[in-house]
């Protein structure tokens, strides 16, 4: 895990990929490819890219990074014994996210109702914050570093623009998706004004680990979704394959 400033370099690539992300969310709707049904090829592609990044290469690192940083005392100790348990955390507060979303909607609220429309946009706003300020500060440094995580999180963002435009409709399309796309933005800001310590930076790696991987199986596993293995298997292999290859 790097601890040194990111090069003017990386700062511009950095820039370059929020812009990525943003419009991700302001113009996936017209991407008519992804609405398929069954579920569209490209979108399980996409959630087998996202996952492959998790496994092969966030959670080695994270926990690579963990160790070390050993001869830092205050909470390292911690760090190295759960670094899962933080990933845990992530995927455990995502899915009561979607839980309560879920349970909402079959009890009747309406989909534009405040509450049930903001807390999952806002649960998803704090996402786009913490991978924003990623693009700055992650733990392995350099313009390839930022190239493989700006793909993957694009390809993410894809699958989680498309589950929230088809779990809440247009009330998403007139409202979420600025909120979503401002959010990156935002943690991109804060990440410029902002840099924090190894173990805080790999605790937030650790919880975004979880969100990716609760975020693409709540995509992908439901049967209603009809998804496609293949695709899906396909994406995580071939994103795979990159990642041990650089």
């Amino acid at each position: 895990m790097s601890g040194h400033a990111p090069t003017a370099t990386v700062q511009l690539g950095a820039v370059i990929v929020a812009l990525a992300l943003v419009a991700v969310h302001l113009f996936g709707r017209y991407l008519h490819a992804l609405d398929h049904f069954p579920r569209s090829r490209w979108l399980s592609i996409a959630g087998g890219v996202s996952v492959a990044y998790v496994f092969v290469h966030v959670l080695p690192e994270i926990s690579q990074a963990a160790t070390h940083v050993s001869d830092e005392p205050l909470g390292v100790a911690f760090l190295e014994r759960h670094v899962y348990l933080i990933a845990l955390v992530g995927f455990v507060t995502y899915y009561g996210v979607e839980r309560a979303a879920k349970q909402a909607r079959e009890g009747g609220v309406a989909e534009d109702g405040l509450p049930v429309f903001w807390m999952h946009v806002l649960a998803f706003a704090c996402y786009n914050v913490l991978v924003g300020y990623l693009l700055l500060h992650r733990e392995e440094a350099g313009l390839a570093s930022l190239v493989v995580f700006g793909v993957a999180m694009s390809l993410h963002f894809l699958v989680n623009d498309w589950g929230l435009r088809h779990h809440h409709g247009d009330v998403y399309h007139d409202r979420g998706r600025w909120v979503l796309a401002a959010s990156v933005v935002l943690g991109l800001s804060i990440g410029f004004v902002m840099p924090i310590d190894r173990q805080a930076l790999a605790v937030l790696f650790a919880f975004l680990a979880g969100g990716v991987i609760l975020n693409v199986i709540k995509e992908e596993v439901p049967a209603e979704r009809e998804s496609r293995f293949w695709a899906f298997a396909l994406g995580a292999a071939v994103y795979s394959a990159v990642l041990l290859a650089i």
